[in-house]
């Protein structure tokens, strides 16, 4: 346990030199914080896992969908569940991805989907992260 405490506290000495942060807004105003790292893993049950699993391979597929939908149809803007100027006014929104169809229709190969969990128990999703998640930068 020794070791990975040290180990813990080195990692975040080596992230804070480098400025290893990330964004918060709240109220209103962007504040960056240092990105902490806890080297002792959270264990969760086998059980709790698979329900976890299976939630999050559903929502990286709906996720997918979402981005066919943009680049193609445009069904949930054209229905009015996303406003026009949500989706295509976004710094993420790449029109020369128009008509593109990716191998699977996967265009988000890696996704970062941040949990916690309450204290009641129950799992919630904090973000999901498709462009850069966090640790994979």
């Amino acid at each position: 346990m020794d070791e990975l405490i040290a180990s813990r506290d080195s990692v975040n000495r080596w992230m804070e030199r480098y400025g290893v942060r990330f964004g918060v807004y709240k109220n209103g105003v962007f504040n960056e914080q240092f990105f902490p790292f806890d080297s002792i893993p959270r264990r969760i049950p086998a059980d709790e896992w698979a329900m976890l699993e299976k939630g999050l391979v559903q929502r990286v597929k709906a996720l997918n969908a979402f981005l066919y939908d943009i680049y193609h149809d445009k069904h949930i803007v054209t229905d009015g569940v996303v406003p026009k100027e949500f989706t295509y006014e976004s710094k993420g929104y790449m029109p020369e991805c128009e008509g593109i169809t990716p191998m699977a229709k996967v265009y988000a190969h890696i996704a970062g989907i941040d949990l916690v969990q309450a204290k009641d128990g129950r799992w919630l999703i904090l973000e999901d992260n498709l462009r850069i998640p966090s640790g994979a930068s």
